[in-house]
């Protein structure tokens, strides 16, 4: 316990599935967390779930596409509470449809979530984490960028998604390495979750278009353990990531998958 203790996070798309799982639990190891979504309803619910067990949480209504939106968000969290030292950019949508039937409106849409909303994220938050706190000597602080295996290996019928994943990905790279040239002391990775139970799935469309996949099916098929994955597998690895305990940790990529990018299971050699 405690392994983000008195530091001030902030976390998008937090509402539900992966994010409210990141912010439930850099609440629980001690974190004061500023948490953003569209879904104002089940984020307060988050918020006040943190609240009830002992935490201090701020849910704030945020369209991470608006820029205007994230300077206001950047200034409520200077007043509040003076600086910013965990910034995670989770907000994302996944619009899965071939290539040659997506919308120019539909491959702009992602791109200004996932890619647009990423790049403001660091825009804005940057300068507050540069910005030394009370009792806080020098700025500093950690960035962790929600990517996927997506953003690492291409596939069919997830182009539009995997090139805003993969732009995350070189992005996360770009900016550790601007924060290490300004001596800052702020870090930028990159975590890629694999096949993780959220109700992400629900909203694709399947081989019969009109029915959701079934994300346990997909993992039996695909990951070397046959296990899906949950929303806690991947706030754990954020948790890493935002605690001191990954100080030396700068400009990489953690990949949560059980084993998906590593290969496949079998011995070759006996085939």
């Amino acid at each position: 316990m405690g392994q983000v203790q008195g530091k001030v996070v902030l976390v998008t798309g937090a509402a539900a599935g992966i994010g409210a799982a990141i912010a439930t639990t850099l609440g629980r190891e001690g974190a004061k967390v500023v948490l953003t979504d569209l879904d104002d309803a089940r984020g307060e619910d988050v918020a006040q779930s943190i609240r009830a067990a002992g935490g201090e949480a701020l849910y704030l209504h945020q369209d991470v596409t608006e820029e205007a939106r994230w300077a206001e968000v950047m200034g409520e969290i200077d007043r509040r509470f003076g600086r910013l030292d965990v910034l995670v950019a989770n907000a994302g949508i996944a619009i899965i449809v071939p290539i040659i039937e997506m919308t120019l409106e539909q491959w702009r849409k992602q791109t200004a979530v996932n890619v647009d909303g990423v790049f403001l994220s660091a825009k804005h938050g940057i300068p507050l984490m540069r910005k030394s706190g009370p009792g806080k000597p020098s700025p500093g602080g950690s960035i962790v960028m929600i990517s996927s295996v997506a953003g690492l290996r291409g596939s069919a019928g997830l182009a539009g998604y995997s090139a805003t994943k993969g732009a995350v990905r070189l992005f996360a790279k770009s900016v550790a390495l601007e924060c290490a040239g300004a001596r800052d002391n702020i870090r930028c990775n990159s975590i890629h979750p694999g096949i993780i139970g959220t109700e992400i799935w629900e909203k694709m469309p399947g081989e019969r278009r009109n029915a959701p996949i079934d994300a346990n099916a997909v993992a039996a098929a695909t990951v070397p353990t046959g296990q899906l994955g949950t929303p806690q597998d991947v706030a754990n690895a954020v948790l890493f990531l935002a605690s001191d305990a990954s100080s030396y940790i700068n400009g990489s990529e953690i990949v949560v998958d059980a084993g998906l990018m590593a290969g496949r299971v079998g011995n070759l050699a006996a085939q």
